[in-house]
């Protein structure tokens, strides 16, 4: 409870902007209907089979991962946490605000601003250094214990859910594309926006 209390409003301040923009990131790709990110892919997917909540499938998922980090004993920051609960529900209360464009120029345009504000969003919690997201944590764990490459456990990783959520139908298109390629550059350029050049250039060498 006192580490929790000890960190400076800065720090704070990026982990919550973080994870809310994270969640508006995430319902203006879903509204443009152009594809999601493969995580999404595979929450989109459930969500259609169960009739659940886009935003809560996420929720659900998130702590489902966590629990797979305690054989590999990781241990998750309040970042961690309040990533599985704030995203999911962030993007379950936006998306009744934000509407389905109705001419592709505008489901472009949700799907360029959906990316930059999950790539702005992914540095700003980040650079809090508070705690990984449950997907991010795994990643990490199985990088440390496999001594494959962070870009192949992420590859197969991202691979993995979005077969997964292809099986359930979930909204796979050229959004999908513009994730896999274009996300990691974005984050990138935004470590160097916010001045963190030190995970700017460890992102550059994952």
């Amino acid at each position: 409870m006192q580490k929790i209390l000890d960190v400076s409003f800065a720090r704070w301040f990026k982990l919550l902007s973080g994870l809310f923009c994270f969640g508006i990131g995430i319902a203006l790709m879903k509204q443009s209907q152009l594809g999601l990110s493969p995580w999404e892919v595979l929450h989109d997917g459930l969500a259609k089979a169960s009739g659940i909540q886009i935003g809560t499938v996420s929720i659900f998922i998130g702590i489902l991962v966590l629990l797979l980090w305690i054989p590999m004993r990781e241990k998750p920051g309040i970042g961690t946490i309040l990533n599985i609960l704030m995203v999911g529900t962030v993007t379950n209360l936006m998306l009744p605000i934000i509407p389905i464009p109705g001419q592709l120029v505008w489901q472009i345009v949700w799907l360029v601003l959906g990316l930059l504000i999950i790539g702005l969003a992914s540095a700003l919690y980040l650079s809090s250094r508070l705690g990984a997201g449950p997907r991010d944590g795994l990643m990490m764990s199985l990088y440390r214990r496999t001594g494959m490459s962070i870009r192949l456990v992420r590859s197969a990783i991202e691979i993995g859910v979005l077969l997964v959520g292809w099986l359930f139908h979930g909204a796979i298109g050229i959004g999908t594309l513009a994730f896999a390629f274009g996300i990691g550059p974005i984050i990138q350029f935004m470590f160097h926006l916010i001045g963190d050049h030190e995970l700017a250039s460890n992102r550059s060498r994952t």
